[in-house]
């Protein structure tokens, strides 16, 4: 315990035993059979920036690599990895709890638009109810055997983000960027929580970083120079990787087909999360 200690965890950025009782008194168990090695969480301070794409991503690479993978899909409000999957059937229930529907290549999937009657119905709730579904989700899904879960979570730093740092064991996670000097406080924020709460930092991913001419190759920064690295410089966190703007990657999402990319755009990011 600090010194200046006000036994306020909220407001601290420490590490003590007081402040490890306190987070583990929020954690939520898995079912009875669930195994769940490690947790990634992919996050964002603002929407829009491709946080479901990298999580997508993440999980098909790592699947291909003979991981056993999991995604929970967390932004509640926003869900849109079925859609990237093509996964059109709809989560059932067992004796042992709800079975996550599984990709193509055998990723296990679990997503509020896979209980949902009709994809486009929205889900107008509050935020406790939103949070208490993630927790469902965590406890209530069969997670048989999985090595790796990706936690695709909504942007921002509200309720869900929050909920799930508290609650589940998170070992890491990658935040998920643009190039735009406006995300330089907005990735502040992200950073700035998750010191907060305790979760390594594995590194930052930016999304839509240039596009490669088609003709030339040349390399071309539709939104500007990119202050990425000077971001990631002052917080003491790693780049890992820069997606392009790849019109065949969106096309793979917008199909459903996204395990049929055969590159690998996110080698130091995979690098980096079985490095852990």
């Amino acid at each position: 315990m600090s010194e200046n200690c006000t036994h306020d965890c909220s407001s601290c950025g420490e590490t003590c035993s007081e402040r490890e009782q306190e987070q583990n008194s929020f954690r939520v168990d898995l079912g009875a059979h669930s195994s769940v090695k490690k947790v990634i969480g992919i996050v964002s301070g603002k929407g829009g920036v491709g946080k479901s794409l990298v999580t997508s991503l993440l999980a098909v690479n790592m699947k291909k690599k003979g991981h056993n993978v999991a995604i929970l899909d967390a932004d509640i409000t926003g869900p849109s990895i079925p859609k990237a999957f093509g996964i059109t059937n709809k989560a059932v229930g067992s004796d042992f709890g709800i079975l996550p529907e599984k990709s193509k290549l055998g990723i296990d999937i679990m997503s509020i638009n896979l209980l949902l009657e009709n994809d486009t119905e929205p889900v107008v709730w509050r935020g406790p109810i939103i949070a208490g579904t993630v927790k469902q989700f965590w406890s209530e899904v069969v997670w048989e055997d999985e090595d790796y879960m990706f936690v695709d979570m909504p942007p921002g730093t509200g309720d869900v983000p929050l909920t799930v740092f508290q609650s589940l064991p998170v070992d890491g996670i990658i935040i998920v960027t643009s190039p735009q000097e406006l995300v330089s406080m907005i990735v502040g924020k992200a950073v700035k929580m998750a010191e907060l709460m305790n979760i390594p930092i594995i590194g930052l991913v930016e999304n839509m970083s240039y596009v490669t001419c088609p003709d030339c190759g040349k390399k071309i920064n539709i939104f500007g120079e990119s202050h990425i690295d000077e971001i990631a410089k002052k917080h003491n966190i790693k780049v890992l990787d820069k997606l392009p703007i790849d019109p065949n990657i969106a096309s793979a999402c917008d199909n459903g087909i996204i395990e049929s990319i055969s590159e690998n755009p996110i080698p130091n990011s995979i690098e980096a999360i079985e490095n852990l």
